[in-house]
């Protein structure tokens, strides 16, 4: 039955409300970045008493953890803060929806995750925005910096040099590596997508799953998805060029990882675009271009009842939630923190570093991040999931805790962890590491070292 004048006209007053509240943040960034000049500075953290301090942290005190290091190097990560220091590493040729802006611009974003980084996992994360695109020289950039840092956060570069990136690194350094774009959303995806489930009442052995997007994000969601239990052949891949099949194969062969998910997906053979790909699908995961418009109303209208609508493109959403709501779909997830069901990576990265870097893990494993997926949905469990609830939000403090200790556990279980300590212990050392980095901030804006915008 048609809408009556009144409800077309409250219809609109409501959606351009919800307009205006979507970009508020964007109104005012420009001018807090601006005030603030960057988002990051250097601290100390140990006690200047007097001048004569300065003998113990540099000359000649320091000459003689120098010559400790020298004799035996892993030392470094016991008199120094190599051991919490991380490189978050970009070329900025695929930053946050807005595509190759390049390193300079790229740093506002990176500045932007090294504060999560702190905040939320207690991490001294440095943003290196480097100025090349050429992956051979990306890596090794990376490898002199080792010596500096403990571990390394590859973000924000495009496919398919990421994946060369990450394997070849993750061969050739000492500490862990790890994509964010890949490993990060994935394991947030699933964590999310289980509880959504359960909302729902599905299994995740029998749904069918379309995948908008075939970049970095989705396919290492696809391989978390498939340990999870969710069967392959019902799930259907999208790219730009439309759907993955086998009867594509021979067109993907620059591409092994798109032949891989041509041969393994899709059963069914299905061909054609999204709304092919969304039509009777229990879920869409959509990590693609930004919107609004990527994906329609009357596509989601056929998808089946009880429907699932991860759309995750920042900094808009493939489409509205409303408008997902409008046409059916019983949970729509975002990747926005303004609207409920966010699907952040910073729900993973922090905690899954701090529980790493705590045990001196010499690399971050799948099973590392399954753990901590499990642990952020069984977080959410407990507090009472519900169609607007399926994640916890980055406020939610014990999570980061419960999770990085997750984390630390199964590097040791698995043998990656030069540390070993017990369970006790490791909670003890994460809970210190976080709750410091939060309190200091909170007690610079209460003396008003971090000052207010007037």
């Amino acid at each position: 039955m048609p809408l009556k004048s009144s409800q077309n006209k409250a219809r609109r007053v409501n959606v351009k409300e919800l307009l205006v509240k979507a970009n508020a943040a964007t109104d005012v960034a420009l001018k807090y970045h601006r005030f603030y000049r960057g988002k990051l500075e250097v601290g100390l953290k140990v006690p200047i008493r007097t001048v004569n301090d300065f003998a113990i942290w540099y000359t000649p005190g320091v000459a003689e953890p120098c010559r400790q290091i020298q004799a035996k190097k892993d030392l470094v990560f016991e008199l120094t803060n190599r051991w919490n220091t991380i490189a978050i590493i970009t070329d900025g040729t695929r930053v946050l929806g807005l595509g190759d802006i390049g390193p300079e611009a790229s740093l506002p974003v990176m500045e932007g995750k090294a504060m999560l980084f702190k905040y939320l996992g207690g991490v001294d994360a440095f943003p290196i925005c480097l100025g090349t695109k050429n992956p051979d020289e990306i890596i090794q950039a990376v490898k002199w910096l080792q010596p500096s840092v403990g571990g390394i956060n590859l973000e924000d570069i495009a496919k398919p040099k990421c994946f060369y990136i990450l394997e070849k690194l993750r061969k050739e350094l000492e500490i862990p590596v790890w994509h964010d774009d890949q490993q990060g959303t994935a394991l947030v995806t699933l964590a999310g997508l289980i509880n959504a489930l359960k909302v729902v009442g599905k299994k995740i052995d029998a749904i069918s799953i379309a995948m908008i997007g075939a970049g970095a994000a989705n396919t290492n969601i696809i391989k978390y998805l498939g340990v999870a239990g969710a069967d392959m052949k019902k799930i259907v891949v999208v790219d730009k060029q439309g759907i993955l099949n086998k009867e594509r194969m021979k067109s993907q062969l620059d591409d092994p990882m798109k032949v891989f998910l041509s041969t393994v997906t899709n059963e069914e053979g299905r061909s054609g675009g999204i709304d092919d790909a969304l039509r009777s699908a229990d879920v869409c995961l959509a990590a693609s271009t930004p919107g609004p418009g990527v994906l329609k109303k009357e596509w989601i209208q056929t998808m089946a009842d009880g429907a699932i609508v991860f759309a995750m493109a920042n900094p808009i959403p493939e489409l509205w939630p409303w408008e997902a709501k409008e046409a059916g779909a019983r949970i729509i997830a975002t990747g926005r923190s303004d609207f409920p069901n966010q699907v952040n990576n910073s729900l993973g990265f922090p905690a899954v570093f701090r529980g790493a870097l705590d045990v001196s893990a010499k690399a971050i494993t799948d099973e590392m991040c399954l753990a901590a997926a499990y642990t952020i949905a069984e977080y959410a469990e407990t507090k009472g999931i519900s169609e607007e609830y399926i994640l916890p939000t980055m406020g939610e403090r014990e999570m980061y805790i419960k999770e990085a200790v997750a984390v630390g556990v199964k590097a040791m279980e698995q043998g990656v962890a030069l540390k070993k300590m017990s369970r006790v212990e490791l909670e003890d050392r994460c809970t210190h590491a976080i709750t410091r980095a939060q309190d200091i901030t909170t007690l610079l804006m209460r003396t008003k070292k971090i000052p207010r915008m007037s």
